[in-house]
């Protein structure tokens, strides 16, 4: 059995009198330490499907195993322990808040979960450092760069220590460069042992993963290894 199990997953959205078929019969495994892309084209499934593996959305039918559990069934509040502990998310829009420092954003996770003070701050250090911004750690979102803004969103991402790391469209706000910067910090991570899924329509981000998942109209049409 793989880190995560998906078993004939749909997913079925109302929209006045019409049902959407998001996903359609969805089976996937995926071990511990993988790293994989999702592609298709817009409205293809691929957020649904990251939602549903991240614990924002649930199935309406089938079974989501994360780490041999059944998750997709759980209570909200028992799903957003599994999320705060076991998954950390990087969004195409960084999602910072605003008001808050680099440094304040990082240890915003920790703060949810109860960390101590003295960890947080020593977990933070580690993180900016990760990400080369320890000079950056008193500057708001609205001072930093788009690249050192996802660098702060993936720090943040990771600083609770995920077995599973999300990423949806991570390079989609970025220059080529400084998107080859931001793809070589989550491989890093991926070689430290972090399972790896991210949605991209950039072809050259989906080539550079080990396997890569294509889905269609709500099914999945390839799944290829490299």
């Amino acid at each position: 059995m793989g880190q995560i199990e998906l078993r004939a997953v749909d997913r079925i959205f109302r929209i006045g009198d019409t049902r959407v078929h998001a996903l359609k019969a969805i089976s996937l495994s995926i071990e511990a330490g993988e790293y994989l892309t999702v592609m298709g084209p817009s409205g293809s499934g691929k957020s649904t499907l990251l939602n549903i593996l991240g614990l924002l959305d649930r199935p309406d039918h089938g079974e989501y195993l994360l780490e041999g559990r059944e998750v997709g069934t759980l209570p909200p509040d028992q799903q957003a322990g599994v999320r705060s502990r076991r998954i950390g998310f990087v969004f195409q829009s960084f999602h910072l808040v605003p008001r808050l420092s680099a440094a304040d954003n990082i240890a915003l996770p920790m703060m949810l979960a109860g960390v101590p003070a003295r960890e947080r701050r020593r977990r933070v250090a580690a993180a900016l450092a990760g990400v080369g911004l320890e000079d950056r750690a008193d500057h708001r979102p609205q001072q930093l760069s788009g690249g050192q803004r996802q660098r702060v969103a993936i720090a943040r991402a990771t600083i609770m220590q995920p077995a599973l790391l999300l990423a949806d469209e991570p390079t989609g706000n970025l220059d080529r460069a400084t998107g080859a910067e931001v793809t070589q910090l989550l491989e890093a991570l991926n070689h430290g042992g972090t399972t790896l899924i991210v949605v991209t329509h950039d072809p050259v981000m989906g080539e550079r993963a080990r396997r890569r998942l294509l889905l269609d109209d709500g099914g999945l049409a390839d799944d290829r290894r490299r």
